[in-house]
């Protein structure tokens, strides 16, 4: 037998339609209410455990409050004790309507091995409607977020099974290599990147493989020199053109076999612009 009767206000505002209308709102990030009904204290530990760095609920939207007019969501733990029940229905009323109710460990979902105690009005629902029950004496800080989170739909958008059984290979940078070997490309980039970050880096990269293909031959040493050299005079910044150089002497001749003459003088009164 319920000894509280929800007000007709409270149960309007919280039928199916409106409750589900509120998980939309809170999928992201939902606000929670601890009430401790008089709990042993066990189910406080399994909770406090759970909002630590360790678990890190806040990943998936879960934060505690410390005031019901803040919350979308009441955590009650414990059996409901005579001392208890006032308080319990003063934070159910000042909670925003429309509200989810949860009964946490096993005295907030049937009242526990204290059901029958003359102290105590048995579980949660006894008293207030209740929405989602994550049973265990305690939870564990995993089932207390797996609860939360499954029954808000917030585990489905945040988790998906990802199988890498037969996973292939990498993805290269480059769909065919200018010099017929696609690491050339890989080292060019990631050396251009340090040179001058990433996104100017970008840009030396893409520079160079241009002069470079401007050879007519990428597999002849002078003609490359020659055309990356045309490239850094031609080139306004200064910055760019010495850069060049560098990919040339660092990173083409480590594919391409040349001599000590191949190499680009980083001299700039040399490459100079004439």
């Amino acid at each position: 037998m319920k000894t509280y009767e929800v007000p007709s206000a409270i149960a309007l505002a919280n039928n199916l339609e409106e409750k589900l209308e509120l998980l939309k709102h809170i999928g992201r990030s939902f606000s929670v209410f601890r009430i401790d009904c008089g709990s042993c204290n066990g189910c406080e530990i399994e909770i406090f455990a759970a909002i630590t760095p360790l678990w890190d609920p806040e990943r998936f939207g879960f934060k505690l409050v410390a005031n019901p007019r803040h919350a979308d969501i009441l955590l009650c733990t414990g059996p409901v004790t005579r001392q208890m029940y006032y308080p319990l229905l003063r934070a159910y009323e000042a909670a925003p309507d429309p509200k989810i109710v949860v009964a946490l460990g096993a005295c907030g979902s049937t009242g526990g091995i204290f059901y029958d105690a003359y102290s105590v009005l048995s579980g949660i629902d006894k008293i207030i409607p209740v929405d989602v029950y994550i049973p265990g004496c305690p939870p564990h800080p995993a089932s207390i977020i797996y609860g939360l989170t499954t029954a808000l739909g917030v585990m489905d958008q945040r988790l998906q099974k990802v199988s890498f059984e037969e996973e292939g290979e990498m993805p290269s940078l480059v769909e065919t290599s200018v010099i017929g070997n696609t690491l050339f490309e890989r080292d060019l980039l990631v050396h251009a990147k340090r040179l001058m970050s990433y996104v100017f880096g970008r840009k030396l990269f893409d520079k160079y493989l241009d002069a470079l293909l401007k050879s007519g031959d990428v597999k002849n040493p002078k003609a490359t020199k020659r055309s990356i050299t045309e490239a850094m005079q031609a080139e306004d910044d200064p910055r760019y053109a010495e850069c060049m150089g560098i990919l040339h002497n660092e990173v083409y001749t480590q594919y391409v076999p040349c001599d000590e003459e191949d190499h680009i003088s980083l001299h700039r009164v040399e490459w100079g612009p004439k």
